[in-house]
């Protein structure tokens, strides 16, 4: 609770999509800190967005659960390479992936080549997005607009639909939502109309894969301290970020992925069509 930096946090930005190495403070993935205990013993996940962020802490506590995990990322190969690294640091077996999700072609691709490495899909965690930051509607692009849901929704869609053949009863499939999904930011139009649509996605799908004993669940995250924010928001939101929740900073990645690990794991065995709200204290529908 205390150990974690406060805003206000030194002057940064980068370019889209952004770069862990780059940050100030550098984001904590767990590195040092995660303790495995085999909850996810031999099973096999893909996570995308798995280079930096709440990715790479999936990835780093999943490997230390016991979990092989195939690495989605879009073109960030120096923070993929070390999210590889510390998996197989970890005992287990690492599978990079780079390329657009948005391309139905690839998110196809990604998945037959995680089954082929790996044998079969046990947990699918959905975490990649694409956000950028817009104070009118009228600056929004047409394009902005539809990578953005090509990116957020449609290749969740797309993903799930080519990971089920190679799921069995007891998988899990997680999202990753948003507290925009339930308290929108004006300024993040396309990115929160699309958080809510992964929440209601989440709902549903839940629903229909239950007879096949496969879960569906969420993680809405509040802020959390990963490169898209000094890459995609204006430097005064970068410096001011997370203070607005009741524990008054950002949270750090390493903070998201024990209810990962929860949602992915059979303790969560009665758990499904169902959000996790990690919020640092903001109210989630």
């Amino acid at each position: 609770m205390t150990n974690y930096p406060e805003p206000p946090y030194p002057d940064q930005q980068q370019d889209m999509p952004g770069q862990t190495e780059a940050m100030d403070p550098r984001p904590d993935h767990g590195e040092r800190s995660y303790v495995g205990h085999g909850r996810l013993l031999d099973r096999r996940a893909l996570i995308t967005g798995a280079d930096s962020g709440i990715g790479r802490a999936v990835a780093i506590a999943y490997a230390r659960e016991g979990a092989d995990v195939a690495i989605s990322y879009l073109n960030e190969h120096e923070d993929a390479e070390e999210t590889k690294r510390l998996v197989e640091d970890a005992g287990r077996r690492a599978l990079l992936l780079p390329g657009d999700i948005s391309d139905p072609a690839h998110a196809r691709k990604i998945v037959e080549e995680t089954a082929s490495a790996f044998g079969r899909i046990d947990i699918l965690v959905n975490n990649a997005a694409h956000q950028a930051t817009f104070a009118k509607v009228e600056d929004i692009s047409d394009e902005e607009w539809q990578i953005t849901f090509a990116t957020n929704m449609h290749a969740m869609f797309y993903l799930v639909k080519a990971a089920l053949p190679h799921m069995r009863a007891g998988s899990s499939i997680i999202n990753t939502t948003s507290i925009n999904a339930e308290d929108p930011s004006e300024q993040l139009l396309a990115y929160a109309t699309t958080k809510g649509a992964i929440y209601n996605f989440t709902a549903g799908l839940g629903k229909m894969l239950a007879e096949r004993k496969i879960r569906v669940n969420a993680v809405a995250p509040g802020p959390v301290w990963t490169p898209l924010i000094p890459s995609t928001m204006p430097p005064e939101k970068v410096k001011s970020f997370g203070a607005d929740t009741p524990l008054g900073r950002a949270a750090q990645p390493a903070e998201l992925a024990p209810p990962y690990v929860l949602l992915a794991s059979d303790e969560a065995s009665y758990i499904t069509g169902a959000t996790i709200p990690v919020t640092g204290g903001r109210a989630f529908l």
